[in-house]
């Protein structure tokens, strides 16, 4: 049960952002960087660690100006169920569940918590500021969170889930009371 929640708050994280999280896990796993991750054990460690700091900090910088999120989320809407499912996979590596559904489960978590993120986005032409802030510093807390709580990681996790739920009635709502 552990393993799941671990899961779903490392997936959690993927959904708000994906270059970060996968940075977070590299540096958490000391001299073997992404060496325990699949797929990007694959790659080089210099190459991944470039890219992915890169990516980190185009996140980190683009995500405050409206254009700026209006590209990440094109990216992040389509790399967001895979980097979910990496995730995942890196977190509940000695769990007895099926790879396959560990995979599925964390790249949906973070594919549906990318489409309510588009959703406020153009709901509100824009994410505010104070809300960019809060996911940067909830991805961070959700991949620390995978490791080291994972029971409160995941409470979390299963928290964003249920407003994801309730964000998709009110949008319902509110499109047939227009219409």
């Amino acid at each position: 049960m552990i393993e799941i929640l671990a899961t779903l708050s490392a997936s959690a994280a993927a959904g708000m952002r994906i270059g970060i999280p996968l940075l977070i896990i590299g540096l958490l796993q000391g001299s073997n960087l992404w060496s325990q991750v699949p797929i990007l054990s694959h790659i080089s460690p210099p190459i991944l660690l470039g890219c992915l700091t890169f990516w980190s900090l185009v996140e980190l910088l683009a995500s405050k100006k409206l254009w700026g999120q209006r590209l990440l989320q094109l990216v992040q809407l389509f790399m967001s169920p895979i980097v979910g499912a990496i995730m995942g996979l890196a977190v509940a590596n000695a769990t007895a569940t099926p790879n396959w559904l560990i995979a599925c489960i964390g790249g949906s978590l973070a594919l549906v918590l990318q489409l309510v993120q588009v959703g406020w986005f153009y709901r509100l032409r824009g994410l505010p500021l104070w809300v960019v802030f809060l996911q940067d510093t909830l991805c961070i807390a959700l991949v620390l969170f995978a490791f080291d709580a994972p029971w409160q990681g995941g409470l979390i996790a299963l928290i964003l889930l249920w407003f994801a739920v309730r964000s998709a009635k009110q949008w319902y709502d509110w499109y047939h009371t227009r219409g």
